[in-house]
Protein backbone atom coordinates (compact mmCIF):
# COMPACT_ATOMS: atom_id res chain seq x y z
CA UNK A 1 0.00 0.00 0.00
CA UNK A 2 1.45 3.48 -0.72
CA UNK A 3 0.20 6.43 1.07
CA UNK A 4 -0.19 9.84 -0.76
CA UNK A 5 1.26 12.66 1.27
CA UNK A 6 0.67 16.08 1.12
CA UNK A 7 2.68 19.03 2.83
CA UNK A 8 1.86 22.22 3.91
CA UNK A 9 -1.56 21.44 5.62
CA UNK A 10 -2.15 23.40 9.07
CA UNK A 11 -3.89 21.04 11.34
CA UNK A 12 -5.81 21.80 14.75
CA UNK A 13 -6.61 18.54 17.42
CA UNK A 14 -10.10 19.14 18.77
CA UNK A 15 -10.75 17.39 22.10
CA UNK A 16 -14.53 16.26 22.51
CA UNK A 17 -17.82 17.83 21.45
CA UNK A 18 -16.07 21.00 23.73
CA UNK A 19 -13.46 21.93 21.44
CA UNK A 20 -15.60 20.70 18.12
CA UNK A 21 -18.90 22.11 17.86
CA UNK A 22 -17.89 25.45 18.32
CA UNK A 23 -15.79 24.90 15.66
CA UNK A 24 -17.93 23.44 14.00
CA UNK A 25 -20.21 26.26 14.06
CA UNK A 26 -18.17 28.47 13.16
CA UNK A 27 -17.30 27.50 10.32
CA UNK A 28 -20.78 26.95 9.45
CA UNK A 29 -21.82 30.58 9.91
CA UNK A 30 -18.97 31.83 8.20
CA UNK A 31 -19.84 29.65 4.95
CA UNK A 32 -20.64 31.94 1.86
CA UNK A 33 -20.64 29.04 -0.74
CA UNK A 34 -21.19 25.32 -0.26
CA UNK A 35 -21.64 23.22 3.43
CA UNK A 36 -20.55 19.29 3.23
CA UNK A 37 -21.38 17.32 6.46
CA UNK A 38 -21.49 13.58 7.03
CA UNK A 39 -22.55 11.61 10.44
CA UNK A 40 -23.45 8.75 11.28
CA UNK A 41 -25.69 9.59 14.43
CA UNK A 42 -27.51 13.18 14.42
CA UNK A 43 -29.44 13.67 17.69
CA UNK A 44 -32.40 15.74 18.75
CA UNK A 45 -30.57 17.12 21.66
CA UNK A 46 -29.12 20.14 22.28
CA UNK A 47 -25.80 19.61 20.37
CA UNK A 48 -28.19 18.42 17.29
CA UNK A 49 -30.66 21.36 17.37
CA UNK A 50 -27.72 23.78 17.41
CA UNK A 51 -25.76 22.88 14.38
CA UNK A 52 -29.18 22.24 12.46
CA UNK A 53 -30.18 26.00 13.11
CA UNK A 54 -26.80 26.75 12.01
CA UNK A 55 -27.49 24.64 8.60
CA UNK A 56 -30.67 26.32 8.42
CA UNK A 57 -29.25 29.74 8.68
CA UNK A 58 -26.17 28.71 6.15
CA UNK A 59 -29.05 27.88 3.51
CA UNK A 60 -31.50 30.87 4.29
CA UNK A 61 -28.29 32.82 3.41
CA UNK A 62 -27.82 30.96 -0.30
CA UNK A 63 -25.26 28.94 0.97
CA UNK A 64 -25.77 25.08 -0.76
CA UNK A 65 -26.10 22.85 2.10
CA UNK A 66 -25.60 18.98 1.77
CA UNK A 67 -25.84 17.04 4.79
CA UNK A 68 -25.54 13.26 4.46
CA UNK A 69 -26.73 11.06 7.93
CA UNK A 70 -26.28 7.15 8.31
CA UNK A 71 -29.84 5.17 7.93
CA UNK A 72 -29.70 3.34 10.87
CA UNK A 73 -27.51 5.95 13.25
CA UNK A 74 -29.81 8.51 12.15
CA UNK A 75 -32.90 6.87 12.49
CA UNK A 76 -34.02 10.04 14.93
CA UNK A 77 -32.81 12.35 12.88
CA UNK A 78 -35.47 11.39 10.26
CA UNK A 79 -37.83 11.21 12.24
CA UNK A 80 -37.81 14.62 14.01
CA UNK A 81 -35.33 16.58 12.70
CA UNK A 82 -35.24 16.35 8.55
CA UNK A 83 -38.19 17.53 7.45
CA UNK A 84 -37.74 20.86 9.55
CA UNK A 85 -34.22 21.53 7.68
CA UNK A 86 -35.48 20.52 3.86
CA UNK A 87 -38.17 23.01 4.90
CA UNK A 88 -35.51 25.71 4.80
CA UNK A 89 -33.45 24.58 2.01
CA UNK A 90 -30.89 22.14 3.08
CA UNK A 91 -30.45 19.40 0.90
CA UNK A 92 -30.66 15.78 2.84
CA UNK A 93 -29.52 12.25 2.07
CA UNK A 94 -29.98 8.80 4.05
CA UNK A 95 -27.84 6.42 3.90
CA UNK A 96 -29.46 3.37 3.11
CA UNK A 97 -32.20 4.14 5.30
CA UNK A 98 -33.79 1.19 7.97
CA UNK A 99 -36.69 0.82 9.99
CA UNK A 100 -36.43 -1.36 12.85
CA UNK A 101 -33.38 -2.98 13.80
CA UNK A 102 -30.37 -5.01 11.65
CA UNK A 103 -30.30 -8.04 10.26
CA UNK A 104 -26.76 -9.49 9.85
CA UNK A 105 -26.95 -9.43 6.38
CA UNK A 106 -24.05 -8.39 4.74
CA UNK A 107 -25.35 -5.19 3.12
CA UNK A 108 -27.82 -3.60 5.90
CA UNK A 109 -24.89 -4.02 7.87
CA UNK A 110 -23.01 -1.34 5.49
CA UNK A 111 -22.96 1.61 7.37
CA UNK A 112 -21.58 5.61 6.67
CA UNK A 113 -19.86 6.01 10.00
CA UNK A 114 -17.58 8.43 8.89
CA UNK A 115 -17.86 11.86 10.62
CA UNK A 116 -16.95 14.46 7.79
CA UNK A 117 -17.28 18.15 7.31
CA UNK A 118 -15.74 20.63 4.14
CA UNK A 119 -16.68 24.28 4.04
CA UNK A 120 -16.22 26.87 1.21
CA UNK A 121 -13.56 24.21 0.13
CA UNK A 122 -11.05 26.06 2.66
CA UNK A 123 -12.02 24.09 5.99
CA UNK A 124 -12.32 20.22 6.50
CA UNK A 125 -12.98 18.21 9.72
CA UNK A 126 -12.75 14.82 10.05
CA UNK A 127 -12.80 12.92 13.57
CA UNK A 128 -14.70 10.57 15.32
CA UNK A 129 -18.04 13.23 16.82
CA UNK A 130 -20.91 12.37 16.10
CA UNK A 131 -23.95 15.40 15.68
CA UNK A 132 -25.07 14.76 19.19
CA UNK A 133 -24.73 16.07 22.68
CA UNK A 134 -21.28 14.95 24.73
CA UNK A 135 -22.63 14.12 27.49
CA UNK A 136 -24.27 10.77 27.18
CA UNK A 137 -25.38 10.45 31.23
CA UNK A 138 -26.09 13.30 33.50
CA UNK A 139 -23.96 11.41 36.19
CA UNK A 140 -21.16 10.91 34.14
CA UNK A 141 -18.23 13.19 35.82
CA UNK A 142 -16.80 14.10 31.93
CA UNK A 143 -18.01 14.95 28.72
CA UNK A 144 -17.21 11.72 26.29
CA UNK A 145 -14.09 11.47 24.80
CA UNK A 146 -13.50 11.83 21.69
CA UNK A 147 -11.23 13.90 18.72
CA UNK A 148 -11.54 15.32 15.50
CA UNK A 149 -8.99 17.39 13.02
CA UNK A 150 -9.80 21.11 11.47
CA UNK A 151 -7.65 21.09 8.47
CA UNK A 152 -6.82 23.57 6.16
CA UNK A 153 -4.03 23.47 2.79
CA UNK A 154 -3.80 20.99 0.25
CA UNK A 155 -5.33 17.86 1.98
CA UNK A 156 -8.50 19.53 0.82
CA UNK A 157 -8.57 18.27 -2.10
CA UNK A 158 -8.92 14.64 -1.69
CA UNK A 159 -11.06 15.30 1.22
CA UNK A 160 -13.40 17.40 -1.38
CA UNK A 161 -13.26 15.23 -4.02
CA UNK A 162 -14.50 12.44 -1.49
CA UNK A 163 -17.59 13.84 -0.02
CA UNK A 164 -18.50 15.17 -3.40
CA UNK A 165 -18.32 11.44 -4.75
CA UNK A 166 -20.20 9.96 -1.98
CA UNK A 167 -22.82 12.46 -2.09
CA UNK A 168 -23.38 11.65 -6.08
CA UNK A 169 -23.59 7.53 -5.19
CA UNK A 170 -26.09 8.18 -2.69
CA UNK A 171 -28.03 10.04 -4.45
CA UNK A 172 -27.98 8.13 -7.85
CA UNK A 173 -29.04 5.08 -5.11
CA UNK A 174 -32.00 7.25 -3.96
CA UNK A 175 -33.42 8.63 -6.81
CA UNK A 176 -31.68 5.99 -9.63
CA UNK A 177 -30.38 8.68 -12.04
CA UNK A 178 -26.92 9.91 -12.05
CA UNK A 179 -26.30 13.35 -10.63
CA UNK A 180 -22.80 15.10 -11.42
CA UNK A 181 -22.36 17.95 -8.96
CA UNK A 182 -21.02 20.97 -11.03
CA UNK A 183 -19.99 24.13 -10.81
CA UNK A 184 -18.97 23.44 -6.99
CA UNK A 185 -16.54 25.25 -4.93
CA UNK A 186 -13.13 24.57 -5.80
CA UNK A 187 -10.60 23.51 -2.94
CA UNK A 188 -8.41 25.69 -1.30
CA UNK A 189 -4.93 23.63 -1.90
CA UNK A 190 -3.03 26.47 -0.87
CA UNK A 191 0.26 26.03 1.15
CA UNK A 192 -0.94 27.35 4.56
CA UNK A 193 1.15 25.42 7.22
CA UNK A 194 4.25 22.74 8.01
CA UNK A 195 2.13 19.69 8.48
CA UNK A 196 2.53 16.84 6.24
CA UNK A 197 -0.85 14.17 6.44
CA UNK A 198 -2.91 11.78 4.23
CA UNK A 199 -6.52 10.89 4.23
CA UNK A 200 -7.59 7.83 4.35
CA UNK A 201 -10.64 6.19 3.92
CA UNK A 202 -12.65 2.62 3.99
CA UNK A 203 -15.08 1.37 1.59
CA UNK A 204 -16.42 -1.66 0.01
CA UNK A 205 -15.03 -1.13 -3.85
CA UNK A 206 -10.66 0.09 -3.73
CA UNK A 207 -9.88 0.88 -0.46
CA UNK A 208 -11.44 -2.05 1.73
CA UNK A 209 -8.17 -2.35 3.91
CA UNK A 210 -6.67 0.92 3.41
CA UNK A 211 -7.09 2.31 7.08
CA UNK A 212 -5.92 -1.19 8.31
CA UNK A 213 -2.77 -1.09 6.85
CA UNK A 214 -1.67 2.37 7.69
CA UNK A 215 -2.47 1.26 11.01
CA UNK A 216 0.19 -1.93 10.49
CA UNK A 217 2.78 0.14 8.64
CA UNK A 218 3.20 2.20 11.59
CA UNK A 219 2.90 -0.36 14.14
CA UNK A 220 5.29 -2.14 12.08
CA UNK A 221 7.74 0.98 11.93
CA UNK A 222 7.40 1.62 15.88
CA UNK A 223 10.61 2.16 17.68
CA UNK A 224 10.06 3.41 20.98
CA UNK A 225 6.14 3.83 21.78
CA UNK A 226 2.72 2.76 20.52
CA UNK A 227 -0.14 4.39 22.46
CA UNK A 228 -3.59 3.47 20.90
CA UNK A 229 -6.76 4.79 22.42
CA UNK A 230 -10.00 3.23 20.67
CA UNK A 231 -13.46 2.89 21.86
CA UNK A 232 -13.79 -0.82 20.38
CA UNK A 233 -10.94 -2.85 19.94
CA UNK A 234 -11.56 -6.27 18.31
CA UNK A 235 -8.78 -6.35 16.69
CA UNK A 236 -8.72 -9.58 13.49
CA UNK A 237 -5.09 -12.10 14.25
CA UNK A 238 -2.86 -9.85 11.42
CA UNK A 239 -3.61 -6.77 13.57
CA UNK A 240 -3.00 -8.30 17.06
CA UNK A 241 0.26 -9.82 16.22
CA UNK A 242 1.54 -6.80 14.61
CA UNK A 243 1.39 -5.34 18.47
CA UNK A 244 2.94 -8.62 20.01
CA UNK A 245 5.73 -8.15 17.60
CA UNK A 246 6.24 -4.83 18.77
CA UNK A 247 6.26 -5.50 22.06
CA UNK A 248 8.57 -8.59 21.41
CA UNK A 249 10.88 -6.24 20.00
CA UNK A 250 11.09 -3.76 23.08
CA UNK A 251 8.26 -1.09 22.09
CA UNK A 252 6.16 -0.07 24.87
CA UNK A 253 2.50 -0.35 23.61
CA UNK A 254 -0.52 1.12 25.36
CA UNK A 255 -3.65 0.33 24.68
CA UNK A 256 -6.73 2.80 25.84
CA UNK A 257 -10.22 0.74 25.86
CA UNK A 258 -13.48 1.72 27.26
CA UNK A 259 -13.76 0.75 30.72
CA UNK A 260 -17.77 2.37 30.42
CA UNK A 261 -19.50 0.24 28.43
CA UNK A 262 -22.35 1.00 25.92
CA UNK A 263 -22.43 -2.18 24.08
CA UNK A 264 -21.44 -4.76 26.58
CA UNK A 265 -21.18 -7.89 24.25
CA UNK A 266 -18.04 -6.24 22.12
CA UNK A 267 -17.05 -5.08 25.74
CA UNK A 268 -16.99 -8.76 27.02
CA UNK A 269 -15.22 -9.96 23.84
CA UNK A 270 -12.77 -7.47 23.68
CA UNK A 271 -11.70 -8.37 27.52
CA UNK A 272 -11.34 -12.31 25.75
CA UNK A 273 -8.07 -11.15 24.22
CA UNK A 274 -6.37 -9.35 27.28
CA UNK A 275 -4.52 -12.12 28.74
CA UNK A 276 -2.88 -12.96 25.42
CA UNK A 277 -1.83 -8.56 25.20
CA UNK A 278 -0.82 -8.89 28.82
CA UNK A 279 1.34 -11.47 28.91
CA UNK A 280 3.34 -10.07 26.02
CA UNK A 281 3.43 -6.90 27.86
CA UNK A 282 1.36 -4.70 26.36
CA UNK A 283 -0.18 -2.29 29.05
CA UNK A 284 -4.28 -1.88 29.00
CA UNK A 285 -5.51 1.31 30.59
CA UNK A 286 -9.39 1.35 30.91
CA UNK A 287 -10.75 4.84 30.68
CA UNK A 288 -13.56 5.17 33.44
CA UNK A 289 -14.33 8.99 33.74
CA UNK A 290 -17.00 8.83 30.79
CA UNK A 291 -17.20 7.02 27.74
CA UNK A 292 -14.42 6.81 25.65
CA UNK A 293 -14.84 7.10 21.66
CA UNK A 294 -11.85 8.20 20.30
CA UNK A 295 -10.41 6.46 17.59
CA UNK A 296 -6.54 7.89 17.33
CA UNK A 297 -2.79 6.42 17.51
CA UNK A 298 0.46 8.00 18.16
CA UNK A 299 3.58 6.08 17.30
CA UNK A 300 6.87 7.54 18.12
CA UNK A 301 5.64 10.81 18.85
CA UNK A 302 5.97 11.32 14.99
CA UNK A 303 3.08 9.36 13.37
CA UNK A 304 -0.58 10.12 14.63
CA UNK A 305 -4.19 9.03 13.02
CA UNK A 306 -7.38 10.64 14.04
CA UNK A 307 -10.44 9.45 12.90
CA UNK A 308 -14.30 7.65 12.68
CA UNK A 309 -12.34 4.12 12.51
CA UNK A 310 -12.36 1.46 15.53
CA UNK A 311 -10.53 -1.51 15.06
CA UNK A 312 -13.48 -4.00 15.31
CA UNK A 313 -15.23 -5.87 12.44
CA UNK A 314 -17.80 -3.35 11.81
CA UNK A 315 -15.36 -0.69 11.25
CA UNK A 316 -12.65 -2.46 9.15
CA UNK A 317 -15.08 -4.78 7.71
CA UNK A 318 -18.55 -3.25 6.61
CA UNK A 319 -18.51 0.76 7.36
CA UNK A 320 -17.39 3.24 5.38
CA UNK A 321 -14.82 5.52 7.62
CA UNK A 322 -12.23 8.17 7.25
CA UNK A 323 -8.91 8.86 8.98
CA UNK A 324 -6.81 11.49 8.75
CA UNK A 325 -2.62 9.92 9.08
CA UNK A 326 0.03 12.78 10.00
CA UNK A 327 3.89 12.87 10.05
CA UNK A 328 4.10 15.76 12.29
CA UNK A 329 6.33 15.79 15.39
CA UNK A 330 4.07 18.59 16.82
CA UNK A 331 0.59 17.71 15.89
CA UNK A 332 1.94 13.39 17.21
CA UNK A 333 3.43 15.39 20.84
CA UNK A 334 0.08 16.98 21.12
CA UNK A 335 -1.94 14.14 20.92
CA UNK A 336 0.25 12.16 22.59
CA UNK A 337 -0.20 14.68 25.88
CA UNK A 338 -3.53 14.54 25.55
CA UNK A 339 -3.72 10.70 25.37
CA UNK A 340 -1.28 10.71 28.47
CA UNK A 341 -3.74 13.10 30.08
CA UNK A 342 -6.41 10.91 29.86
CA UNK A 343 -5.27 8.10 30.85
CA UNK A 344 -4.06 9.83 34.38
CA UNK A 345 -6.94 11.53 35.16
CA UNK A 346 -9.70 8.05 34.03
CA UNK A 347 -7.27 5.81 33.44
CA UNK A 348 -7.56 2.47 35.42
CA UNK A 349 -4.53 0.00 33.98
CA UNK A 350 -4.90 -3.73 33.94
CA UNK A 351 -2.07 -5.86 35.40
CA UNK A 352 -1.39 -9.20 34.00
CA UNK A 353 -1.54 -10.42 37.64
CA UNK A 354 -4.89 -8.88 38.29
CA UNK A 355 -6.38 -10.45 35.10
CA UNK A 356 -5.06 -14.05 36.07
CA UNK A 357 -6.65 -13.64 38.90
CA UNK A 358 -10.39 -12.97 37.39
CA UNK A 359 -12.98 -15.52 38.43
CA UNK A 360 -12.91 -18.52 35.94
CA UNK A 361 -16.53 -17.18 34.95
CA UNK A 362 -15.96 -14.32 34.09
CA UNK A 363 -13.50 -15.16 31.79
CA UNK A 364 -15.48 -17.92 30.56
CA UNK A 365 -18.33 -15.06 29.85
CA UNK A 366 -15.82 -12.95 27.90
CA UNK A 367 -14.83 -15.94 25.60
CA UNK A 368 -18.43 -16.84 24.79
CA UNK A 369 -18.84 -13.20 23.98
CA UNK A 370 -16.40 -13.68 22.12
CA UNK A 371 -17.40 -16.67 19.97
CA UNK A 372 -20.77 -14.99 19.48
CA UNK A 373 -19.08 -12.13 17.69
CA UNK A 374 -16.81 -14.13 15.54
CA UNK A 375 -20.55 -16.14 14.97
CA UNK A 376 -22.26 -13.51 13.66
CA UNK A 377 -19.56 -12.06 11.57
CA UNK A 378 -19.36 -15.37 9.83
CA UNK A 379 -23.12 -15.32 9.30
CA UNK A 380 -22.10 -11.61 7.71
CA UNK A 381 -20.43 -13.51 5.37
CA UNK A 382 -16.70 -12.26 6.77
CA UNK A 383 -15.41 -14.92 8.59
CA UNK A 384 -12.52 -15.85 6.57
CA UNK A 385 -11.60 -12.33 6.53
CA UNK A 386 -11.09 -11.85 10.25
Amino acid sequence: MSITWLPGNALTLLENGTEFFPALQAAIDDATTEIFLESYIFDNDETGRCISAALSRAACRGVKVRLLVDGFGGRAFVAELMDGLIATGVNVLIYRREVGNLSLRRRRLRRLHRKLAVIDGRIAFVGGINIVSDFEAPALEAPRHDYAVRIEGPLLAPIQANVRRVWELVAWASFRQRLRLRNGTPALTEPCGHVEAAFLIRDNIRHRRDIEEAYLLGIAGARREIILANAYFLPGRHFRQALLAAARRGVRVILLVQGLADHPLQHRAMRALYGQLLMAGIRIVEYHRSYLHAKVAVIDERWATVGSSNIDPFSLLLAREANVVVRDAAFAGELRQRLVQAIDEGGREISADTWQRAPRLQRLINWAAYGLVRLMIGIAGYGNHH
